[in-house]
């Protein structure tokens, strides 16, 4: 996923900075809920955060994980339409809010910027798109196996040829974002492990081998 604040130039971040202000959330707090006015964006510094959405029949989707570097409810704050997406924090969060209005502003002023934010958009609806045609082509495995590959590539710490993911996510939340059901994401977690391909912890995943977890397929979770 392509981060806001890494297609900024120095000056683009240091007036992106003088016109936002220093915010903090704790583990579990949400940013924002759907629904909500579009009257702020903000910008993380530190921390993840999840991105939730309501179904009419009541379910919760987890529509993507978030790190340092993105820019979070820009679209709402662009288009005045109310919260798509409830934005959660997974861990201790810090970010620089900006007013909707100033955000406004701050891309008319820096085209630069504007440019990067419609390619931080693209680069969304792309994987949104992506992850589609995954749910009507690719097995709750290979789908699990995509979702812990992304996240090791994206938050994974190198130990040793291995991957630690310590992300604060439940098996739940991994089901949730895999199009799958909690049961599914435990007995193919249990069949890697048996396989010697990850190690699981407490709200975390260690990748033991990477290789064949990319080729993880339909009989893997035996």
């Amino acid at each position: 996923m392509t981060e806001f604040w890494t297609g900024l130039t120095p000056a683009e971040r240091q007036a992106y900075l003088d016109g936002s202000f220093r915010r903090r959330w704790r583990r579990g707090e949400p940013l924002f809920h759907q629904g909500d006015n579009p009257d702020w964006v903000a910008l993380l510094h530190t921390g993840h955060v999840k991105v939730c959405a309501h179904t009419p029949n009541g379910d919760d989707v987890v529509l993507a994980i978030c790190g340092p570097g993105t820019l979070i409810g820009d679209v709402s704050a662009l288009d005045g339409l109310p919260r798509s997406a409830t934005v959660a924090a997974l861990d201790d969060v810090a970010g620089s809010v900006m007013p909707g209005r100033v955000l406004r502003t701050y891309l008319h002023q820096h085209a630069g910027a504007a440019e990067v934010l419609r390619h931080t958009v693209a680069r969304r609806l792309r994987d949104a798109d992506r992850t589609r045609m995954e749910l009507s082509v690719r097995t709750a495995a290979d789908r699990l196996a995509a979702r812990l590959i992304e996240l090791a590539e994206r938050f994974g710490t190198p130990r040793a040829g291995t991957i630690h993911i310590g992300l604060q996510l439940s098996q739940e939340d991994l089901a949730r974002w895999a199009g799958s059901s909690r049961e599914a994401v435990t007995k193919t977690l249990s069949g890697w492990r048996r396989r010697g391909w990850i190690r699981t912890g407490r709200r975390s995943v260690t990748i033991l081998d990477p290789a064949a977890l990319r080729h993880a397929g339909p009989t893997a979770a035996r």
